[in-house]
Parts: C-alpha cells; sequence; structure tokens
C-alpha cells in the first residue's frame, strides 16, 4: 500500500466524489478510478459504494480512512522533524478537560511561544484512554493526564494541581442546595459515571460499602456528553470540578465529595523514543514550570 495511494483515497473519501477528487488531484478521472480499484483488489475488500453522483465509504472504507488519517499524518510530522535542524516544527499534545489544562497548560505553551515562536501546537482532546493509544502510535508527543492512569511504559511528571471530585447536578435536583455530598446521599440518585476502569475503581474505594446500592445506568468519557442529560434532571455526573468550569450554564452546579476525594495529573511521553529537540525543550518547560 503506498503513501501516494492513501492521499488518493483520503481526497475521494472527503470530496464525496472521483471527479472533484481527480481535479484536486491533478489526476484524470479514470486515472484515479484505477487507482482505487487497484486499492480494493490488494485490500481484497470494497472501500465504497458508487452511487451515480456520490460515493460513500464501507466500513472497511471508514476504518481505513480513519487509520490512513493517522498514517499520513505521522508521515509528514517525522518528515518535518527530520528535514528542520532549526526550531520550526509541530508538538502535539493530548490533554483532558480539568485544571491543569486550563491553568497550566496554557501558561506553559505561551511562554514556549515567546522563546519559539516558530513551533505550532496541535491539541486534540480525551480522555486519558485515548491519549494513551495516541501516543503509543506517535500521534501526540506529550499526554496530559488524569490519575488514577498506568504509566509504566511512559516517562512522566507529576504536576503539583490536584483536581477535586464530586457530582455536576441540575440546580433544580434536591441536592443542589448542599455545599458537599456524602455516599448515602447518592443512594437514590441515578449517576452518570466515566467509563475508565482505573478511575471506576477509585470511585468504588471512595463509595465503599454503598456501593451496592448506588446506581450508574449511563456511563460517559466526556462530560459534555452528559450535560443534556443532567440539565434534564435526570441524574447526577461524576466528575472533577475543573472539567466542569468551561460550562458555563446557569442552571448546572459542581457540588464536592465528602470526605475530599481527590487525584493528580501527569505528563507523560513515551518511553524510549527519540524526541525531537523542540518536544524536549517543551518538556523541559513543563518540568521547570510545574
Amino acid at each position: 500500500m503506498e503513501l501516494r495511494v492513501l492521499h488518493y483515497f483520503l481526497m475521494v473519501a472527503r470530496e464525496g466524489n472521483i471527479t472533484k477528487a481527480a481535479a484536486q488531484l491533478h489526476l484524470t478521472q479514470p486515472t484515479l478510478s484505477r487507482q482505487l480499484m487497484q486499492l480494493e483488489e490488494e485490500l481484497q475488500t470494497p472501500l465504497f459504494v458508487r452511487g451515480k453522483r456520490k460515493i460513500e465509504l464501507t466500513e472497511a472504507g471508514m476504518m481505513l480512512r480513519r487509520r490512513a488519517e493517522e498514517i499520513v499524518t505521522l508521515v509528514e510530522k517525522t518528515e518535518s522533524e527530520v528535514k528542520n535542524e532549526e526550531m520550526i516544527g509541530q508538538i502535539m499534545i493530548g490533554t483532558g478537560i480539568f485544571d491543569a489544562s486550563q491553568n497550566f497548560l496554557p501558561d506553559v505553551i505561551e511562554q514556549f511561544h515567546d522563546m519559539y515562536p516558530n513551533v505550532k501546537f496541535d491539541i486534540y482532546t480525551g480522555n486519558a484512554d485515548l491519549i494513551k493509544e495516541r501516543l503509543d502510535c506517535g500521534l501526540v508527543d506529550v499526554g496530559i493526564l488524569l490519575e488514577p492512569v498506568d504509566v509504566e511504559k511512559y516517562n512522566f511528571i507529576r504536576l503539583s494541581q490536584k483536581e477535586t471530585w464530586g457530582i455536576l447536578i441540575s440546580k433544580a435536583h434536591p441536592l443542589a442546595f448542599q455545599n458537599q455530598v456524602i455516599a448515602d446521599d447518592l443512594k437514590k440518585v441515578n449517576l452518570l459515571g466515566t467509563n475508565r476502569s482505573l478511575v471506576q475503581g477509585e470511585i468504588s474505594n471512595w463509595f465503599k460499602d454503598d456501593l451496592e446500592h448506588i446506581d450508574f445506568p449511563i456511563t460517559y468519557n466526556f462530560i459534555s456528553n452528559v450535560i443534556p442529560l443532567i440539565q434534564k434532571n435526570m441524574g447526577a455526573a461524576i466528575t472533577v470540578q475543573g472539567a466542569c468550569s468551561i460550562y458555563h450554564q446557569d442552571d448546572l452546579t459542581f457540588i464536592p465529595f465528602y470526605p475530599k476525594l481527590e487525584t493528580g495529573c501527569v505528563i507523560a511521553w513515551k518511553r524510549n523514543q527519540t524526541l525531537s529537540r523542540f518536544v524536549k525543550k517543551f518538556i523541559d518547560l513543563l518540568d521547570e514550570m510545574k
């Protein structure tokens, strides 16, 4: 499978039309069609459903598109790092939504940009599991991960900031007037919990013996996915306070757990990986400012 053909495939997937894609690629339509058919023959599966005016991706085509985008991004990044001896390039950062990503990371990026204005940043938002996948694939240089998280395969720096756990609920909820909640308060509440297994374990330890009385009808990976449910007073989402601060909703409120439950964050990067000079400089700055 040639990189050139993957570029052709991605252009057709984006345009949804071979004629338009061929014009963008400066190819004739028959040439592009032949390349796509050869790619399908090589993979021994159809990648497109061909209509009269538009073509759509098959399930295999959608999978290839996702992988092809990752491959092309990684190749372009590698070429850029190899060619540039100056401090010119791109740093790819993965982070969740919490206090460290909002109050620490922007300061570091601002200072680094002042020092090295030709280095650009690409920021990917995801939970710790998704960011680790991209670290492993080389699609993220540095990840800021909310603990608890398994960092056995990574070098890491632990930040001093702590993230406070609690519930995000509607102000119409009966618990909304409280300054804190205990496990017993949540026995009759539909809880919306994270789908990360390590965090589920941490939450289970906080509930202790009360866990058997707790109902988790819905799990999520981003708090934004369940905010409409919270606004409809369908339950309370277990989350960190920093994840709520970017959603300025007058009808929602965050209430911390009691006893207090706090976790930290780590800055991680892949172990035994050759880093570009500017990524090393960025990690040094992160360590200095932590």
